[in-house]
């Protein structure tokens, strides 16, 4: 991570990722891999670091949030 209070273009584009609707099953890690030149695994540890980053939370508030809302729901489940 950069400078504080600036994302990455890549942590940039992994939110702008994030925050789009896909059509099916695959679609999106197929964008993964052909737009951002990484592996979904990469992309997804790379989301859950930014989950928990202000400069993500203040770049990207309502995508931020909503993966924090799914992330909690999911422990509670646990």
């Amino acid at each position: 991570m950069t400078d504080e209070g600036r994302l990455t273009a890549t942590e940039a584009e992994v939110l702008a990722y994030e925050a789009r609707t896909w059509p099916g099953p695959g679609a999106k890690e197929r964008a993964v891999r052909e737009g951002l030149g990484m592996t979904p695994v990469r992309y997804y540890q790379l989301l859950n670091a930014l989950m928990d980053d202000p400069r993500a939370l203040a770049h990207a508030p309502g995508t931020v949030n909503r993966l924090r809302r799914i992330r909690e729901a999911q422990r509670a489940r646990r």
